[in-house]
C-alpha cells in the first residue's frame, strides 16, 4: 500500500462543492462554547456534503481564527447561517417539512443503530452545549431524539465527535436507501 498524495484525492474546489448535490442533512449547533468544536463540525460537514449549518445562541460564527484552525477552509464551502434562537430555526425547518432530531440522552430516545432513514426526507440534527446538552425546549419541539449508544463509564462524548458519529451513520443509511 502507498499513501495517496493530496493531488490524488479528487478534491472538489469551492465552486464544485457549492454546485454538488448535497446530503439531505442540516446541522444545528446550539450554544456551543468551543470554537474548535465549531470548526470541527464545519470540517465534518464539508467531508459529507452537508446541506447547511445553523449556528444558534452563543455559538460563534466565522470568520474566526480559532474556528478556522480546525475548519481548514470548510467555512468557505459549507453554507451556514446564524440565528439567535434555536426554536426559530426549528419552526422554520418544520415548515419546510424537515425532520428535526435532537442528539441527546432522554427517555424514549431512539438508539442511533436503530434509527431508520425515510427515503426522500431531509433531516436536521441538533447538537447542544458541551455541558448542558440540547435544551429541553428544543427537545420538546423536535420530532424525536437520537442517542448514541455508549457502553463505558462516561456516557459523554465531545460534541464534534458526536457530530462525526451521527453524520457518518446517517450518511451511510441515506446512501443505502437510494
Amino acid at each position: 500500500m502507498r499513501k495517496l498524495a493530496n493531488s490524488e484525492l479528487d478534491r472538489k474546489n469551492i465552486n464544485e462543492f457549492k454546485d454538488a448535490k448535497k446530503t439531505p442533512i442540516i446541522i444545528i449547533l446550539d450554544d456551543i462554547r468551543s470554537l474548535h468544536n465549531i470548526g470541527s463540525v464545519f470540517r465534518t460537514s464539508d467531508a459529507f456534503l452537508i446541506e447547511k449549518i445553523y449556528l444558534c445562541g452563543i455559538t460563534a460564527t466565522p470568520p474566526n481564527k480559532e474556528i478556522h484552525k480546525t475548519a481548514l477552509g470548510a467555512t468557505d464551502t459549507v453554507e451556514w447561517e446564524y440565528q439567535e434562537n434555536v426554536l426559530t430555526v426549528i419552526d422554520r425547518l418544520k415548515s419546510e417539512n424537515v425532520q428535526i432530531f435532537a442528539i441527546e440522552q432522554v427517555e424514549n430516545s431512539i438508539m442511533l443503530n436503530d434509527f431508520q432513514i425515510e427515503k426522500e426526507k431531509k433531516y436536521a440534527l441538533i447538537f447542544g452545549n458541551e455541558v448542558k446538552g440540547v435544551s429541553q425546549e428544543a427537545i420538546h419541539e423536535s420530532d424525536g431524539v437520537i442517542e448514541i449508544p455508549q457502553l463505558g463509564t462516561k456516557h459523554s462524548l465531545n460534541i464534534s465527535v458526536s457530530a462525526g458519529i451521527v453524520v457518518w451513520d446517517l450518511f451511510q443509511k441515506i446512501k443505502v436507501s437510494k
